[in-house]
């Protein structure tokens, strides 16, 4: 199993639309070939910032399967636009 980690500061007036657009891209990664579970967690106390953590299978089921496939690219239209800086996405694995 693969941890994706990706902590998102969004624009500080986009919050609330930001996190209706994450329930409906939610259903997007959701329906991913190796996909597990997913969560995305709000900071206490940086009020723009989250945390998305997204298992997967492999590191491939994200890196090709997810993020070369034509529902990345509705992933990006619903949510790239709210990032500011855009994320790092790191990988981790339990030991």
């Amino acid at each position: 199993m693969i941890l994706e980690v990706a902590i998102l500061d969004v624009k500080e007036e986009m919050c609330t639309e930001f996190e209706a657009a994450f329930k409906s891209a939610s259903k997007i990664i959701a329906g991913m070939p190796g996909y597990l579970s997913h969560e995305l967690q709000k900071c206490v106390e940086v009020s723009n910032r989250y945390i998305l953590l997204v298992r997967w299978e492999t590191l491939e089921a994200h890196t090709i399967g997810f993020r070369q496939s034509q529902e990345y690219q509705e992933w990006k239209k619903l949510l790239h636009h709210f990032y500011d800086p855009f994320p790092v996405v790191e990988h981790y694995y339990s030991i």
